[in-house]
Formats: structure tokens, sequence, C-alpha cells
């Protein structure tokens, strides 16, 4: 009689188990398919008025038209970005926190910095690759220069006299000008600035003399004239600004530097939210809005796979890896 109850026992609680792991499933399956369910954050780790903000933004706007709930930035500056990743990397992995990546956070701070409580290629997932943006040197009009040679010779006639600003440590224009110091032999002091804004504001004002940055965030000063170009970075000339040389043509064959952004969620994100972030990217950077305004700054438009953007990353990472190596960049 006793066996007779444990096993009714037993087969009711195995029941039970089952029943409760069914729920789960299909809870977790109905959560994933009616993706989103509630707003979207998505965490730029710089100051708005640079580079990723407007790329974070721009196509953060258009997402926010497409889907059911808002996508909400949230600018989240300092270390480098080094905290943002942290916080991302600890927020639940359900599509609903995202962040902007870029070659300071994924390609450089793995090698730069010795313990970030997180590693880039395990706890987060690219999903898709937003834009590349060309990296532009300029310096203040002031300056008695016309072009990347004249820089060259007056740093070296001028040891100890220029500054350039950055939008901090390993922001894509501090990596630029490291490059760009390691490929020319020159000395030109960094100065971190908390984003490109604030840089911008000194530079401006004439306060330090040299910066690098996207086509996004300086077109508009060089085109007025309160920002003299020098060179860009890209392979190629840029449509926007035809007859400013190329670092390659000034006599520096080979350099390049391009900045890129996409996005990245936390590991463990189901497949099916990743892939809808990635397709309902694709579209927001094909409306004319945004492919508009891309377009006009000289930025290639990106949307491709998840495994685009993680051989990109891994590219960049061996890049990278070399160029702090050789050039002993350390946070400052």
């Amino acid at each position: 009689m006793d066996n007779k109850i444990d096993q009714e026992r037993r087969r009711l609680m195995l029941h039970g188990c089952l029943a409760m792991s069914l729920a789960g499933y299909f809870n977790l399956s109905f959560a994933q398919s009616t993706w989103p369910q509630k707003p979207i954050r998505f965490i730029v780790p710089f100051v708005p008025g640079g580079t990723s903000d407007i790329v974070a933004r721009t196509v953060g706007q258009e997402l926010s038209k497409q889907l059911p709930y808002p996508v909400i930035l949230e600018n989240k500056a300092g270390g480098g970005g080094v905290p943002a990743m942290q916080e991302v990397a600890k927020s639940a992995p359900d599509g609903y926190t995202m962040i902007l990546g870029h070659v300071g956070s994924m390609a450089v701070n793995p090698y730069i910095f010795t313990n970030t409580g997180y590693d880039v290629n395990k706890d987060f997932v690219p999903v898709t690759l937003l834009a590349k943006v060309p990296s532009l040197f300029v310096v203040h009009p002031d300056l008695p220069v016309e072009n990347l040679k004249e820089l060259v010779a007056y740093a070296k006639n001028n040891p100890g006299k220029l500054n350039y600003g950055s939008a901090g440590n390993a922001s894509a224009g501090h990596l630029a000008m490291e490059y760009l110091k390691l490929t020319t032999g020159i000395e030109i002091t960094h100065i971190p600035y908390k984003g490109t804004g604030p840089a911008l504001t000194d530079l401006l004002a004439g306060r330090i003399q040299v910066f690098s940055a996207g086509t996004p965030a300086l077109l508009q000063y060089i085109r007025s004239g309160k920002l003299r170009a020098i060179a860009t970075g890209t392979p190629q000339r840029i449509s926007s600004l035809p007859n400013l040389p190329t670092v390659a043509e000034s006599g520096y064959k080979g350099f390049e530097s391009v900045q890129w952004y996409g996005i990245l969620v936390p590991a463990g994100t189901p497949e099916s939210v990743i892939k809808r972030i990635q397709e309902e990217s694709y579209k927001a950077l094909r409306t004319p809005a945004v492919a508009e305004r891309f377009a006009s700054e000289d930025a290639v438009i990106g949307g491709g796979s998840p495994a685009e953007f993680a051989a990109l990353i891994a590219q960049q990472q061996r890049v990278w890896k070399d160029v702090v190596t050789r050039a002993n960049i350390r946070v400052d």
C-alpha cells in the first residue's frame, strides 16, 4: 500500500515538474517572439555631441519609430567606456539593454586595461555593425600649417609645444592620433577630455591645437573655417572633402584609421532577439533619414549579420593590439 502511495506521489511530482518546465519554455518562447514588450536602453559610453552619440542617436530615433516601444539613449561617459561596459555585461540578457561598441571599447581596451571585470569576447554578443566613419585630422586655424607634412615639420621643430585633445582614453580619436604619432615619429602631448564636445570647445578656442574625430562631429566646423582639415585616415579621399589628401598620400603609405560603431548585447541574449535587433537595425539604416545623413558624412552603413560584425571586431583586435604594443599606449 505504501509503495503504491509513494509511486503515485512520484508520478504527480514528475508531472508537476514537467508542467513547470513546459510553462517556462513556452513563456520564454512567447517573450522572445513578442520582443519588445517594454522600452529598450541603448547605452553610449561617451557624452553627447561626439560621433558615437550622433551615430547611436540617428539610428535609435528610427528604431523608435519602427518598434512598438522606444529606444532610449543613455550617455554613460568616463573610464574609457569601461564603466558602461561593466554595467551592460551585468544586465539581464533579454534584449532590453544594448551598448554601442566601437574600436576603443572592443579592440583596444582589452590591451590597455589590466582588469576590466569583463571579457569583451565572452560577455558580449555582436549584433550588427551600424557604420564605418572616416577619421579626420584637424588643427586650429591659428596653427601655421596647411597640411600633414607641415604639421610633422612643425612638431619636430617645436618639441613640447603642441597638444592634442581626445574624447577620452581609448576613444577613437585618441587611437587615431597615437597611430599617427607612431607612423610619423612626432611627439604631441595627449589631453583626454570627457567626450568630443568638451574637447572641441577647447580646440575651437585654441587651447589645444590638434584633434582627430569622425566626419559627423567635424564637418560643420571645417566648412565654416573654424577648423582646418589636414588629412583623412581613409584609404581613399572622401567625397565630402575631395581636396583633402589621405595620410597615405601625404607620404605614409599603408596608414589607415577608420572609426566603426555597432550594437552589442550581453552574452546569453536569445538568438531570436538578436536576429530581430539586427533586422530592425538594417531597416533603420536604410531609411531615407539615416541613409542621407550618413552619406553626407561619408559614413558607410552597416546592418550585416552578427557573424560579420564579430569578424570585423576580431580583425580590428589584431590590428590594434599591434599598434598598442608598438606605440606603448597607456591610459593617462
